[in-house]
């Protein structure tokens, strides 16, 4: 059992780079932050294409939580007043919204600020001849 969760990110998204700095200097929540390319994905228990479309939050005990509700329990592990946020989030109808807004901010992540093309969310459809 690992000592801390883990968020597990996209390291080659400049948008999600600049938010764990951001997270990392000004929320200082108790974790550690793993770029899943970086990250051993089976150990934590989730897998590369999941990894490659939302942030994962990993408990001590291996359960995984993605995108807004990642983001929800970094939030209550920060303290102070965004721990209130972080639980906010974790119910409805906040949870509904924040992971509508989540999906909205993943699928545009390369249009946001620190954002670049290989920012795009990868497509695993299958290609048509």
């Amino acid at each position: 059992m690992r000592p801390q969760p883990v968020l597990v990110f996209d390291g080659d998204c400049g948008f999600c780079t600049t938010s764990v700095h951001f997270a990392e200097r000004r929320l200082r929540p108790h974790c550690a932050f793993v770029p899943w390319q970086c990250a051993d994905l089976q150990t934590l228990g989730v897998t590369q294409e999941r990894a490659e479309h939302e942030v994962l939050w990993v408990t001590p005990t291996g359960t995984v939580y993605g995108g807004a509700q990642a983001v929800a329990k970094l939030l209550l592990s920060a303290g102070r007043g965004w721990s209130l946020l972080g639980a906010l989030l974790m119910l409805p109808p906040a949870r509904w919204v924040a992971q509508g807004v989540y999906r909205l901010i993943a699928a545009n992540r390369h249009r946001m600020p620190g954002g670049t093309a290989a920012c795009a969310l990868p497509n695993h459809r299958p290609q048509s001849p």
